[in-house]
């Protein structure tokens, strides 16, 4: 599998915010879009590698897991980071089809329904953007979640279906944090034990990525992932200073 790196995608900094990757988003969209490179037959891969690009990094969630995958291992994390995600997972709550439309309207260029037909084939249909909803003000319903709906109602039969995700809180010593390590790590309201591998330098607020460890999947569907969010606790030097720190504070009042 070719190497990528989703930063260097887009040309943007790691610490890029959502709004600038949503800007650059849109101004690479416009220039790779099919309809104005028709004899540029690289455009289509350049537009596909962005939109992959821009469905990751502008999700909180996705993006944690590829910075501390790309922390780790460089250049081979995008490889790594697709193992776990088909395309249906990459693009899942994106507003890809919201950007593609405006883009349709304001320059007459063909829409998300051309478009990610023409790169991904029928099984874009099941990709879950957001989007307004079916049967409700306000309420978001994908096309995959529609047929889900109706198959339900009309059948009585579940389609499968994966289990919700599971976010849980680990706190580390700032050594293991630094150096890694293995972890144990008790499952919630189970009374399995894990073994987690801490990698090294794993920052504070990062999250890892245990996967079918969520909830079950309904149907037959695969269970939900399992995300452990890091919490480093304060080291004892510190810990002490902080609380000399408040003793004075407190004194300084009472004078």
């Amino acid at each position: 599998m070719e190497q990528k790196d989703y930063y260097k995608i887009l040309g943007i900094e790691k610490n890029a915010t959502d709004q600038q990757i949503k800007n650059v988003y849109r101004r690479l969209a416009f220039k790779y879009h099919p309809d104005r490179n028709i004899l540029n037959s690289e455009a289509v891969e350049k537009m596909k590698s962005v939109n992959e690009a821009y469905a990751v990094l502008s999700n909180p969630k996705k993006r944690s897991e590829y910075d501390l995958l790309r922390q780790q291992f460089g250049y081979s994390a995008h490889q790594r980071f697709r193992k776990n995600y088909s395309d249906q997972d990459i693009f899942s709550g994106s507003d890809l089809d919201h950007i593609f439309e405006e883009m349709a309207k304001t320059a007459g260029l063909r829409g998300f329904d051309d478009i990610f037909r023409e790169f991904y084939g029928p099984k874009f249909r099941t990709f879950e953007f957001h989007r307004p909803g079916l049967f409700g003000r306000g309420f978001v319903f994908s096309s995959r979640k529609a047929v889900l709906f109706l198959f339900n109602k009309l059948t009585g039969n579940l389609l499968p279906e994966k289990g919700q995700d599971i976010t849980d809180t680990i706190y580390l010593y700032p050594s293991l944090a630094q150096k890694g390590g293995p972890y144990a790590y008790y499952l919630r309201g189970k009374s399995k034990k894990l073994i987690i591998q801490i990698p090294p330098g794993i920052k504070n607020r990062q999250k890892i990525r245990l996967s079918s460890l969520g909830k079950k999947g309904k149907g037959g569907g695969p269970a939900g992932d399992l995300y452990l969010k890091v919490c480093i606790r304060k080291s004892l030097v510190r810990r002490l200073k902080d609380t000399i720190f408040g003793i004075f504070w407190w004194l300084s009042r009472l004078v």
